[in-house]
């Protein structure tokens, strides 16, 4: 039987050591609690992040290793430049959190059901309104949302959470787009979470929990000095694939 922490509805900061997160399922720590703001900042503070099916408790994870993306590196590639080049979008910051998020929950072809629940959507909501969540949008030329991605930026660190493609491309456009932001706002790290072979595929790479955690430690309490999120201009499609390839 597996036994894990219940967290205390008057302790919204509280959470256990990481390091007592389970092996299998791997980096399941605790469950309960509620999605309220305080709580969510200070799990992505620690590591952690909220991850259950909608009907479920709120389940909480750290696993080991953890997948990430180095902000350096993540730049245009030639396959990306060959196969958007043409392509007249434009990305936005911020302009359409909830629209971007609801994209994300809406079930892949092969897929049934969606962990982004209305009350994810409604919680992550109230964090991009406080200014901590931020979404990327690709939109084609009609205005029509063809890409995105969504996440939680903490000191300097950006903890990624689900992006969409509605269109080929889409998302790993977006993907550029905030490895462009983070770069000019000094943020080293895209946390991704648990990885697969689609993020391996796309520059990601695993790092053990404990060199995780201490990258944590040190990005969380630096601060962006950057301008609003949302004051980002649009850029194109054109202008996001002329930036040189990581050497």
């Amino acid at each position: 039987m597996i036994r894990l922490p219940l967290l205390r509805d008057d302790a919204p900061e509280h959470f256990p050591d990481p390091v007592r997160a389970l092996v299998e399922p791997n980096g399941l720590l605790a469950f309960g609690g509620d999605l309220s703001p305080r709580r969510l900042l200070a799990a992505y503070r620690q590591g952690i992040f909220p991850w259950f099916n909608e009907g479920e408790p709120i389940l909480w994870w750290s696993p080991d290793p953890r997948c990430v993306f180095i902000v350096e590196r993540l730049r245009p590639n030639r396959s990306l430049r060959r196969q958007l080049r043409d392509r007249p979008w434009t990305v936005t910051i911020d302009r359409a959190f909830r629209a971007v998020m609801e994209a994300c929950a809406a079930p892949r072809p092969g897929q049934h059901g969606t962990w982004i629940s209305d009350a994810m959507i409604d919680a992550y909501a109230a964090l991009h309104a406080q200014g901590h969540a931020h979404s990327v949008e690709v939109w084609d030329e009609d205005a029509r949302l063809v890409g995105g991605l969504y996440g939680v930026a903490v000191g300097r660190l950006f903890c990624g959470e689900s992006m969409f493609s509605a269109e080929s491309g889409g998302s790993r456009l977006a993907l550029v787009a905030l490895g462009r932001l983070l770069r000019e706002r000094g943020f080293p790290l895209l946390d991704a979470q648990v990885s697969n072979a689609h993020l391996l595929g796309l520059g990601a790479i695993e790092l053990p929990r404990a060199r995780f955690l201490a990258q944590v430690h040190t990005l969380r309490d630096l601060p962006d000095a950057g301008p609003p999120w949302r004051d980002t201009p649009p850029l194109t499609a054109a202008e996001l694939l002329a930036a040189k390839a990581a050497r």
